[in-house]
C-alpha cells in the first residue's frame, strides 16, 4: 500500500527538526534536547535522505529553513500536537475528558465575542483546556493557523485560500466625531468626512486599507492627521475633541456617550470570520468549539 516511506519517519527526527527549526541553530538546539551535535546532524540527514529534499541551508548566519523545510516543519507541528493531544484523550466516552484547544482572535473580537463561548465551552467541558491568543493585527491570527500554533481562528475576510471560513457576523465601520462637531444634516456626506482630520491606525492595518478603497470608490480622500495604533487611545482623542475616526464599531468599543457616532456615507462592513486552515486536521476539543462557534452564527451572536 506504499507506506515504505512514511513508517522510516520517527517521531524523534520531526522533534529535532522543529527544535533547529525555534533555535535557528544546530548548537542550539543540542543543548535545548540534551543531545550532541552529531547527533542531531545525523537525524537530519537520515530524514532528509528518507524526504529526498534538503531541509536546511546551513551557513555562517545559523541553520535556515529551505522553502520545503518551511512547509515540512509546519506539518511536524500539527503531528506533534497531535500526538500530544491523544495521550490525553484516550477517554472521551459522554464528553470530552482532556486535551486543549487553541484558538488566535484579534484584538476586539477576542475581547467582544470570544468570552461568552468560551464561557460556554468551559461550562459544558470544564476538563479541556483552552489557551487563548489575541494580536493587534489579523494578520498574526493567520499565521498562527499556518504554522500549527493555533486550531481555530477569528479573523475577517478577505482571507488566503487556505483558510475555510464561516461567516461569524459582519461588524459595521462607525465615525466617530467629537462631542462639539457639527454637521449640516443627521446624514453624513462624503465632502464633510474628507474635509475634516482622522485620527487613523498606521500604514498597512487592514481595517484602515479597507476604508481607503471604500472612500476612494465614491471620489473621497480622506485625512490622516493622527496615526495611533491603540483602539482606545483612538476612541479617546475623539472624545478629547483631537479629530474624527472609522472604526469597526466592535473596535470602539465602549464608546463614551459623549461621542457622536455616524455611519459612513455608504455603509462599510467588516465580516468577521471563523477560520481553519483546510489541511488540518482538528482534534476532538477543536471540533467541539468549533461547532460552538458556528452555532453562534444561527443565534444572532451579532
Amino acid at each position: 500500500m506504499g507506506y515504505s516511506r512514511q513508517s522510516q519517519l520517527k517521531l524523534s527526527q520531526l522533534q529535532v527538526l522543529i527544535t533547529i527549526a525555534n533555535c535557528g541553530s544546530f548548537s542550539e538546539a543540542a543543548l535545548q534536547l540534551q543531545m550532541s551535535q552529531s547527533a542531531i546532524s545525523h537525524a537530519i540527514s537520515a530524514l532528509e535522505a528518507d524526504l529526498g529534499v534538503s531541509l536546511f541551508s546551513r551557513g555562517r548566519y545559523g541553520a535556515i529553513l529551505t522553502p520545503v523545510g518551511e512547509q515540512i516543519v509546519d506539518r511536524a507541528r500539527q503531528i506533534m500536537y497531535l500526538i500530544d493531544d491523544i495521550t490525553k484523550q484516550a477517554d472521551l466516552s459522554k464528553g470530552l475528558r482532556g486535551g486543549q484547544v487553541r484558538i488566535s482572535a484579534f484584538r476586539s473580537a477576542a475581547t467582544h465575542i470570544l468570552p461568552d463561548a468560551i464561557a460556554e465551552f468551559c461550562r459544558r467541558y470544564p476538563a479541556v483546556a483552552v489557551r487563548i491568543a489575541e494580536y493587534d493585527d489579523r494578520d498574526d491570527v493567520e499565521d498562527d493557523l499556518r504554522k500549527g500554533r493555533a486550531d481555530i481562528g477569528i479573523t475577517y475576510l478577505p482571507t488566503g485560500e487556505e483558510f475555510e471560513t464561516w461567516e461569524l457576523m459582519r461588524d459595521e465601520f462607525v465615525v466617530l466625531f467629537p462631542p462639539d462637531t457639527k454637521l449640516s444634516g443627521n446624514r453624513l456626506n462624503w465632502d464633510e468626512l474628507s474635509n475634516y482630520g482622522l485620527i487613523m491606525a498606521p500604514d498597512g492595518d487592514g481595517c484602515d486599507a479597507m476604508v481607503y478603497a471604500h472612500g476612494a470608490k465614491y471620489g473621497a480622500v480622506l485625512n490622516a492627521m493622527y496615526q495611533v495604533r491603540s483602539d482606545s487611545t483612538i476612541v479617546n482623542m475623539v472624545a478629547k475633541g483631537l479629530g474624527a475616526a472609522i472604526s469597526p464599531r466592535l473596535a470602539a468599543e465602549p464608546i463614551p456617550a459623549e461621542v457622536q457616532v455616524y455611519s459612513l456615507p455608504v455603509p462599510l462592513y467588516r465580516i468577521i470570520s471563523i477560520a481553519i486552515l483546510k489541511q488540518s486536521l482538528l482534534t476532538p476539543p477543536a471540533f467541539a468549539l468549533l461547532d460552538l462557534l458556528k452555532s453562534k452564527m444561527l443565534t444572532g451572536l451579532h
